[in-house]
């Protein structure tokens, strides 16, 4: 069976797009056009998991022939409880259908049967009690954190292996405080996030596909571009999903350090800047569907774009 972190850089490669959307909807920056109903609506959680749900259909339709990849993240949705949830799940299939991978953004963490529960529930299926197991988020990856010691994400990486999926393990992230634990030095002279790179590096062995690529990846954030440098060395043949970039200042040159010279190792994220991209043009009242669509799409391109001609800059043997 073809591994998931092949179908993902088959796709980079066919759309010449290492590029994943946030979909984080926030109700309060969603044009008025999508909440039209929700002043009368009695029930108002379950307005809100209809309104984002529409809002994820629009962007989606809008860039799935651009981008391979979406990347909800889950606190968005889990905030308005079961409502919220349904409209994760609901955009989780919509993207499938469309052709997109689902990046479950969530950052699980746990242990012991705690861990197993997570892995299962959100990348295997769930025991029903009667002898059938069934799938319940089925995201392709999904993001786990490390910190609590690498029996926190072997039990992900164990779903992985039986339902062909893959994680994304934090090890340099974006914001700026990630230096108040990533960056610690141990007696060898090592920080911490190396130290997690070379674990991810060794268990990602076990599932390198056919594009030489491995389906345990790692978030390392684009505002730390000497840091990408040094951890593409130690994890040469893991995926990079790449946080920062656009809301949070990064820009094209800052994430070429994050990619292999074949173009390939690295998808960047961009949420704000994509799916609030109208709010520099439009208003909440001025922004029809149409509109928005249109915002959504350009802005997708244009990332696409600046993020393709900086690696054909300084790279020499892109696949794309």
């Amino acid at each position: 069976m073809k591994k998931i972190v092949d179908e993902l850089n088959e796709k980079i490669i066919k759309l010449k797009c290492p590029v994943v959307v946030g979909l984080d909807p926030v109700i309060e920056k969603i044009p008025n056009y999508y909440k039209e109903n929700l002043k009368d609506a009695k029930d108002k959680l379950g307005a809100v998991a209809d309104i984002f749900f529409n809002f994820n259909k629009d962007i989606i339709d809008s860039i799935c022939d651009i981008v391979p990849a979406v990347k909800p993240q889950m606190a968005f949705y889990e905030m308005y409880g079961e409502q919220g949830i349904r409209a994760f799940i609901n955009t989780v299939k919509y993207a499938k259908q469309k052709g997109l991978l689902v990046i479950e953004d969530a950052k699980r963490n746990d242990i012991g049967n705690t861990a197993k529960a997570y892995a299962k529930g959100h990348l295997g299926k769930v025991d029903c009690g009667d002898g059938n197991k069934i799938p319940v988020f089925d995201v392709d990856f999904i993001t786990v954190s490390p910190y609590l010691g690498l029996d926190s994400v072997e039990p992900f990486i164990e779903e992985c292996k039986e339902n062909n999926k893959g994680i994304f393990v934090l090890v340099k992230t974006s914001n700026p405080s990630s230096a108040d634990i990533q960056d610690k030095v141990d007696e060898n002279g090592k920080h911490i996030y190396e130290n997690v790179a070379k674990f991810i590096n060794r268990y990602g062995a076990e599932l390198i596909g056919d594009t030489k690529y491995t389906s345990i990846g790692a978030v390392v954030g684009a505002t730390f571009p000497e840091e990408a440098l040094k951890l593409r060395k130690i994890m040469n043949n893991n995926i990079f999903l790449v946080p920062g970039y656009g809301a949070q200042g990064a820009t094209a040159k800052d994430i070429v350090n994050c990619f292999n010279d074949d173009g390939l190792g690295a998808l960047v994220n961009a949420s704000r800047s994509i799916i609030f991209a109208y709010m520099k043009y439009e208003s909440l009242e001025t922004c029809s569907k149409e509109i928005y669509k249109k915002y959504v799409r350009e802005s997708a391109i244009k990332m696409r774009d600046d993020i393709v001609q900086e690696l054909r800059n300084v790279k020499n043997n892109l696949k794309y």
